[in-house]
């Protein structure tokens, strides 16, 4: 009987399937076809008999494989380098045991032996910590903004700068750009020195060269916070109430600050019509909008942010965070509340912060003195301002 089948290489067989199949122990293969006469010979030549035995022609190179037009061939599979096993070995690694609570005891009273995984709250605070321990590519300026005096301004340069000073390490200055004499310079840690902004202006000249100017010429007008690692520039401290700092001083002092810090807060006044407060609004990569949970501080805030839209602001509600602080232990919740919705509208996000005597006796800070909930609202509110920048 005959049978029809198909030849997956070849096409249609027909006949009885043992006529297509060769002996491989008693059939004799099969010369290739001969070249047409006078043709060149195709492909290479044979290649030399080895040991006094013919070789055969090479078997027949597989055929090319098509690719679609417009797609690029598949790039070899690639080795992995240095720095994709140490890339590899970091996005790998996973938080230490528990040091919190009753999983930091056990770990503890165990001597080690059991090690429980940190909770959420654990969790949480490392990773607000690796947040604001983030690189840049350069240097982020953050302004401190609220037209209306006592809106936490200048407390809250003071805690970021503390904040973002000990979780990063240095890198950071709190500068007063008060237009006159600002608040910053006398909450701040002193110094030997009184010199602020304006005698900084007037010296500007001995960083004029970039390569020979150095940051600790910079000691002599910054104001050193110590174990909080950061500096504070002051504003003008004179009796006398002539000056003016200009747009073009802000500018001036901003890029020589740009040079020797990573972070910049600035704490700004009380009039949006100053040349050197539209300067430094201009220049923020992050506006930081404080307000006490009151009325007329919430109201002065939203004010602002109608006056930055109508002068062309653009992105307003992603360029901006809100930090809401509790001027006493006991507030209005439902003012808080209010004050909580209507600037989630307006801004990327609200942060509310604790009352805290060490922050508004209106004396020096003492760092040292601040509440455990004090630093974690303003780690927790620092991260979100990292993850803006």
């Amino acid at each position: 009987m005959s049978h029809s089948s198909t030849d997956p290489l070849t096409g249609p067989l027909d006949g009885p399937l043992t006529d297509h199949l060769s002996d491989p122990l008693t059939d004799p293969i099969a010369p290739p076809p001969s070249a047409p006469r006078g043709a060149p010979p195709v492909g290479p030549p044979p290649p030399p008999p080895v040991g006094g035995h013919p070789v055969g022609p090479p078997p027949p190179s597989p055929p090319p494989v098509a690719v679609p037009e417009g797609d690029a061939p598949a790039e070899p599979r690639r080795f992995m380098t240095a720095t994709d096993f140490l890339d590899r070995r970091d996005n790998e690694a996973t938080l230490g045991p528990a040091t919190w609570g009753w999983r930091g005891r056990v770990r503890r009273w165990s001597g080690g032996l059991i090690k429980p995984a940190m909770g959420a709250a654990e969790r949480s605070y490392e990773a607000d910590r690796a947040a604001i321990q983030k690189d840049f590519d350069g240097p982020r300026t953050i302004a401190f903004v609220n037209p209306k005096g006592g809106a936490a301004k200048t407390t809250g340069v003071l805690a970021a700068g503390y904040t973002f000073g000990t979780v990063r390490g240095g890198g950071v200055i709190a500068w007063d750009n008060n237009e006159t004499r600002g608040t910053l310079g006398i909450r701040g840690t002193r110094s030997t020195h009184r010199n602020t902004t304006r005698e900084l202006l007037e010296d500007l000249g001995r960083f004029a060269d970039v390569y020979q100017s150095r940051i600790g010429d910079l000691g002599a007008f910054v104001r050193s916070q110590g174990d909080a690692h950061f500096d504070v520039l002051a504003s003008d401290e004179r009796p006398d109430v002539t000056g003016v700092i200009h747009a073009t001083d802000f500018a001036d002092v901003h890029a020589l600050l740009e040079r020797f810090y990573r972070i910049l807060l600035i704490d700004t006044g009380n009039n949006l019509r100053a040349e050197n407060w539209l300067a430094a609004a201009g220049a923020a990569d992050l506006l930081v909008v404080t307000s006490t949970i009151r009325e007329d501080t919430g109201y002065s805030g939203l004010w602002m942010l109608d006056a930055l839209q109508d002068a062309g602001h653009e992105n307003l509600k992603y360029k901006t965070i809100t930090v809401l602080s509790d001027p006493s232990p006991k507030v209005d919740e439902a003012l808080a509340r209010d004050l909580v919705q209507v600037y989630e509208q307006r801004t990327r996000g609200v942060h509310r912060v604790p009352y805290d005597p060490a922050l508004v006796s209106g004396s020096v800070v003492p760092y040292a003195q601040l509440s455990a909930e004090t630093r974690r609202s303003w780690l927790r509110a620092c991260a979100a301002m990292a993850t803006a920048l």
